[in-house]
């Protein structure tokens, strides 16, 4: 004899070895302890209509809550409803709705009858129908006219709050497993909704044409675009179609969950791949180029690039113009794209080409800022005092800039009056800040002729500016001329000419050329001032000679001094 509690136990060691059992014992202990409430011998259910609304009927299927049937499918050709409070309807459970409502369909449940029936659908992989009864360790019981079992795996379903609502649904599925002696049947609802998705996927292909707009939701983003999803089919938006400018990363155009309008450009039904378009449901920007630029407009883009010959500015997503390095600044001292302008900065431009069957748009930066050549001879006349850097140096003299883009030069002999340069760098190097004097302006070759030694104090300078014409001062004739004057140092590295006898004041003879008479109007003062005539005729000068000379002229701007020999 067997003991109540001795039954259970045996069901507790039964469960216990579930796993080892076979689907028949699983499903006939589920049935003892687990049965339905609405199991119906494989009809579907037979519910009592409870509420009638224009839009859907309320159904008591015997359940805690109310199933619900769209009011479309009980209304005849002429649109009046076919039921009335209290009719009964035999249903089949689909799902629930948001509201928690079943969701009931008129559908007849097809299932087989026999063991033979089961055996046919099963050689013929044939779709029958089914109802979810319940929930079992592994998987689920389904009612196909037998009791199945419908493993978790093969259910279609992930989560377990939607495995609670699986059951009472009415399901399409396979037979897998067919084993008449033991009665064990194994079905499978996966392998009917991939069917299903696959069917519907092939129509949706089916059904897109290439330049169609459709709607979308985004589902994934990637390094390289979005997958979105159009119908059941997830079609990739590539970056380079999401915009005609620039995009850095998908998430600045999109992001997942965000419902968008899209083209599509490829449809490759037998890959299964779709292509999709953002950027093309707007004009392509370059066709409306011509019109909207033109040569000597200034407009304002985004440095979005630099290159070595030059940096790329955004006009507006999908233009680019280029500024070439020798457009980017008046000065020399610009020699890489990167002294002048940053990635990221905002610049005003003047456009100087465009080619737009060459998608290419040339710009200048250093027209926009104005040539600074244009008021060159306003701003730093002849004779001014400029000062400066020095940019470089060569051996015939030195470059100084002494303003963005207007440069000067200093050649060697104007560097020093001092002494005599081989090199520029004997003196000065680069970065060196010096003063100057403009000499001469060169508009074509825009530079300016610039000297140093104009503006220093020389001993000449000095030497003038301590004596006066009509002082006898001593010196040493240097070297005689054929024309019988002299060259005489007067004073450590300064040097004057001793007039040739013909020339100098009060001389009798031949004179090539008219007198001068101011140096000669002088020499007659300073010697009636010194009370006596003029002397007799001075001894000859020889090289190496000292002597007496007079001061005949003293010239501050031309740095000359003139003599005659003092008897």
């Amino acid at each position: 004899m067997t003991y109540p509690e001795h039954e259970d136990t045996d069901r507790e060691q039964r469960a216990a070895t579930a796993e080892d059992a076979s689907f028949a014992e699983l499903l006939t202990e589920f049935e003892h302890s687990h049965r339905h409430v609405a199991e119906d011998g494989g009809e579907g259910r037979l519910g009592t209509v409870v509420a009638v609304t224009d839009d859907a009927v309320f159904v008591d299927v015997g359940l805690k809550i109310e199933g619900v049937l769209r009011a479309a499918e009980l209304r005849d050709k002429s649109g009046q409803l076919r039921v009335a409070v209290g009719d009964q309807l035999r249903v089949g459970i689909r799902g629930r709705d948001p509201e928690g409502y079943y969701l009931l369909s008129l559908i007849k449940v097809e299932r087989p009858r026999d063991w033979a029936a089961l055996e046919q659908a099963y050689r013929e992989k044939r779709t029958i129908a089914g109802v979810v009864t319940g929930q079992v360790k592994g998987g689920f019981t389904v009612d196909i006219g037998v009791r199945a079992f419908l493993p978790a795996s093969r259910s279609g379903v992930k989560e377990a709050s939607e495995m609670e609502k699986l059951v009472g649904q009415e399901i399409a599925c396979k037979i897998i497993e067919l084993d008449v002696a033991r009665e064990d049947v194994v079905v499978d609802r996966r392998a009917v909704l991939e069917e299903e998705q696959e069917l519907a996927r092939r129509r949706a292909f089916e059904a897109l044409q290439e330049g169609q707009v459709v709607r979308g939701t985004v589902k994934t983003l990637t390094d390289f675009g979005a997958f979105v999803d159009v119908g059941g089919i997830e079609g990739l938006l590539h970056v380079t179609d999401m915009s005609w400018g620039r995009v850095h990363k998908p998430s600045d155009v999109v992001n997942p969950g965000d419902v968008i309008e899209v083209k599509v450009l490829k449809v490759d039904p037998d890959a299964k791949r779709l292509s999709l378009g953002l950027k093309q449901l707007t004009p392509e920007p370059w066709s409306l180029v011509e019109q909207k630029y033109k040569p000597g407009d200034r407009v304002r883009g985004t440095v979005v690039r630099l290159a070595d010959f030059g940096a790329f500015v955004e006009l507006e997503p999908g233009v680019e113009g280029l500024i070439h390095l020798s457009d980017l600044s008046w000065s020399r001292k610009a020699r890489k794209p990167s002294d002048v302008v940053k990635a990221g900065e905002t610049v005003e431009v003047v456009i100087t080409a465009v080619h737009a069957a060459e998608r290419r748009i040339s710009l200048s930066l250093k027209q926009a800022l104005g040539d600074p050549w244009e008021r060159v001879e306003q701003d730093y006349p002849v004779g001014s005092v400029v000062e400066g850097r020095v940019s470089s140096l060569a051996k015939f003299g030195a470059f100084v800039e002494i303003a963005e883009g207007v440069e000067g030069m200093i050649h060697i002999s104007d560097i020093s009056a001092e002494k005599r340069l081989e090199h520029p760098r004997e003196v000065l190097k680069e970065g060196d800040l010096v003063r100057a004097q403009v000499l001469a302006i060169d508009r074509e070759r825009r530079r300016l002729k610039l000297g140093m030694k104009q503006l220093q104090p020389t001993t000449t300078d000095e030497y003038i500016a301590e004596h006066r014409e009509g002082q006898v001062v001593t010196g040493r004739v240097v070297e005689v001329t054929e024309d019988g004057g002299a060259r005489v140092e007067v004073a450590d590295r300064v040097f004057a000419r001793c007039l040739p006898p013909a020339s100098q004041p009060g001389a009798g003879g031949a004179r090539q050329g008219p007198a001068d008479l101011s140096v000669l109007t002088a020499m007659l003062a300073a010697k009636w001032k010194q009370g006596r005539a003029p002397s007799p005729t001075p001894e000859p000068l020889r090289a190496g000679q000292v002597r007496s000379f007079r001061i005949v002229t003293l010239d501050k701007a031309a740095k000359r001094i003139e003599l005659e020999p003092v008897a």
